[in-house]
This record gives C-alpha cells, structure tokens and sequence, in this order.
C-alpha cells in the first residue's frame, strides 16, 4: 500500500480519536455532538450513586442548597427504606431522585432480564411512595459498559433512560482520598468536555465527597458551566 496514503489515514484515525475524546458526551446509549462549538453552552450534571446516607447526604444537600445547584441522586432502594426523609428532602429541594438498583448486588441483578427489571421496579416503588412518581431515570450498578446487550435493551423497552458517566471524582477509586484529590479528579477526568456527566457517591464512607463538593462547584462555575439534572 502507498507510505503516504497509510500516513494520510493513520493521522485520520488520531484526529477522529481525539474528536471523541475532546468533543463528544456519552449519555446513556446516544452520542451527540455540537455542530457550533462556539454557540454551545457548557452544562455540567452532579450525579450521586450509592445513597442515600445519614452521614454524607444530607452533607451534600447543604452544599447543593447554598450553591443553587440542582443534582441527580441515584439510589439504593433497600438503603433508602429507613432513610424516607433523606429521599424527599432530595425531591422536595428539586433534585432528581433516579434508580440506581434496589439491592446492588450485582450476581442477582444481573442474572438475566427479569431480574434486573424487578430489582428497578422495586427501587421505583419506593420512590414512587416517597415522591409521589416513578422515576424514568436510571443508572446501571457499575455502569453500562460490557453489559450483555439484552440486559440495555430490557432497560430502555421498559421506559427507561439510562445515563452512564464520562467523568468521576474517583471517590469510589482512590482508597482514602482527601478532598483536594477528588477535586483534582472531577477537573483532570473532565478536560475537553462542553457536557460533563460527573460520577460521585453519597454513601456512608464518601465524607471527602462532600468536603470537595463546594470547590468542585466553584471550579465549575468559573468554567461557564450550567448545572444541570436530568
């Protein structure tokens, strides 16, 4: 083959990589990108796995009020059982409460089809007594990446929207971490992002979490970020 047509196409490939990568934003199973990088309008979505907690919650609630800032908490059902009032503080302060799984178990969740949609239905059963609705949203255990096809189709024909992540504080990563780490994460995992869906978690042991929350936002919004729930 020609040298300078295997180069032609070689630098091809990095520059659509590199597009990807800087350009474009994974929200559950669609991939969209601006056509005017000039008119678009960087948005930011907080999102929380794991809650809700006594501990952490209402923690990051606090700082979400004083900020103005809107977020979406994916939960554990069976967490949220003794922890109603967390939940609708949640909804009450117009954050999105969403299904993360009611158990969390990965084996039996994703065992087949079924039992992933009744492990949400359960979850949204308690959401729905808390909140008064059912919630469209929500986030697979681990995320979505390598799942069986047939476990992503059952979600979305049931009425689902999931919504995966293309940034994290790495609370869930680095053993121990301190605030000034998370933060460094949110910012270093979101560069080249107009549309950041950002992972954290709100469960017991995330204290750092919350302590980094309010730098986070700060750096966001000095960005030109809006925030955003879905």
């Amino acid at each position: 083959m020609n040298r300078n047509f295997t180069a032609f196409c070689a630098a091809m490939l990095a520059f659509a990589i590199m597009f990807v990568i800087c350009g474009g934003f994974i929200e559950g199973n669609k991939f969209s990108l601006a056509d005017d990088k000039d008119s678009v309008v960087k948005t930011i979505y907080l999102t929380f796995d794991d809650g809700p907690s006594n501990k952490v919650t209402p923690k990051i609630l606090d700082v979400l009020k004083k900020e103005n800032v809107k977020a979406t908490f994916f939960i554990i059902g069976n967490q949220a059982e003794t922890r109603k009032n967390i939940i609708k503080r949640e909804f009450d302060e117009g954050h999105t409460v969403a299904v993360h799984s009611y158990t969390h178990r990965y084996g039996e969740i994703y065992a087949s089809p079924k039992s992933l949609l009744e492990d949400i239905d359960k979850c949204n059963e308690l959401i729905k007594s808390v909140t008064g609705e059912y919630s469209k949203i929500y986030r697979f255990p681990g995320g979505s990446f390598g799942l069986s096809q047939k476990l992503v189709s059952a979600v979305t024909e049931h009425g689902m929207r999931y919504v995966d992540w293309n940034a994290s504080t790495r609370d869930a990563e680095i053993y121990g971490a301190t605030p000034a780490q998370l933060v460094k994460s949110a910012i270093s995992t979101s560069a080249c992002s107009d549309n950041v869906v950002l992972l954290a978690h709100d469960s017991t042991s995330k204290s750092s979490t919350a302590e980094a929350l309010k730098d986070i936002i700060a750096h966001f919004k000095n960005e030109g970020y809006v925030f955003e729930a879905f």
